[in-house]
C-alpha cells in the first residue's frame, strides 16, 4: 500500500525567503526522488499566496521512509527551512486507498 506524507509550510514574509525555500525544495525533490522505495516528491505553491507551500511524498511503502530519514541531506533539510517559516510544518501521514475499477 502506497504511504504519504503531506507537508504544509507557511514562509515568513520577503521574496528573499520565497526564493530560498523555492530552490530548497527543488533541491530537495531532486535529492529524495532518488531514495529506494520513494515513488514521487512533489512540490506545490499556492497560486493565491506564495507564503503557501504543500510537499506531497510518496513511497511504496511505510518502511520506506527510513531510506528518506536515513538520506544524509535530511539532516540538512529541517535546520535550514526552519527558521525561515512563520509556523511549524504540517506534517500528515496517509495510507493511499487503491481505487477499484
Amino acid at each position: 500500500m502506497v504511504y504519504t506524507f503531506v507537508v504544509h509550510l507557511y514562509a515568513k514574509e520577503g521574496k528573499e525567503v520565497e526564493e530560498k525555500i523555492r530552490a530548497k525544495l527543488n533541491e530537495a525533490s531532486q535529492v529524495y526522488l532518488k531514495d529506494e522505495g520513494t515513488l514521487s516528491w512533489f512540490v506545490m505553491q499556492d497560486e493565491k499566496d506564495p507564503r503557501a507551500w504543500c510537499i506531497v511524498e510518496r513511497y511504496e511503502q511505510q518502511s520506506s521512509v527510513k531510506n528518506h530519514v536515513g538520506n544524509p541531506y535530511f539532516k540538512t533539510f529541517g535546520p535550514y527551512v526552519g527558521p525561515l517559516l512563520a509556523k511549524p510544518m504540517d506534517l500528515r501521514r496517509f495510507n493511499e486507498i487503491p481505487a477499484k475499477l
